[in-house]
C-alpha cells in the first residue's frame, strides 16, 4: 500500500513540475534494475559477482536519506527554487521501486544469486 501512495505522490509532483521531474522520477525509479543488465547466470538467478551490487541498490538507506534531505531542505528554504524537491523526488522514486519489488515478493538475493523470499529470516 505504501508503494501505491508514494507512486501517486510522484505522479502528482511530476504533473506539477513538468518534464524535468518526469526524467528524475524515471531515472531513479528504473535505475536500481540497471544492476540486472547482464547479471543473470540462468533464469531467476544472478551471477554471484553481481549479487552485492543488486542488494546494495535495493536497500532503503540511500533512498530514504535522499527523501529526508530533500523534504527537510524544501521546508527550510521554503520553496522549489533550490532544486531540492528533485532530490526528494529521486528518493521517493527509488523508494517506490524497492517497495514495489517487496510487495511483489522480490527480496534481496542470496550469495548464489537466488531470490530470498520477502519475510524470510536467515
Amino acid at each position: 500500500m505504501g508503494a501505491a501512495v508514494w507512486f501517486a505522490v510522484i505522479v502528482l509532483v511530476c504533473i506539477a513540475l513538468g518534464p524535468a521531474a518526469v526524467i528524475v522520477a524515471l531515472v531513479f525509479g528504473l535505475g536500481p534494475d540497471l544492476s540486472l543488465v547482464g547479471a543473470f547466470a540462468e533464469r531467476g538467478r544472478l551471477k554471484p559477482s553481481r549479487v552485492r551490487l543488486y542488494n546494495t541498490v535495493h536497500t532503503m538507506t540511500v533512498p530514504i536519506a535522499l527523501l529526508v534531505i530533500g523534504v527537510a531542505t524544501f521546508f527550510i528554504t521554503g520553496g522549489v527554487d533550490g532544486g531540492f524537491v528533485y532530490v526528494a523526488l529521486a528518493g521517493a522514486a527509488w523508494f517506490v521501486h524497492i517497495a514495489a519489488d517487496r510487495a511483489f515478493g522480490f527480496g534481496f538475493r542470496d550469495a548464489d544469486g537466488t531470490i530470498i523470499p520477502v519475510g524470510f529470516v536467515v
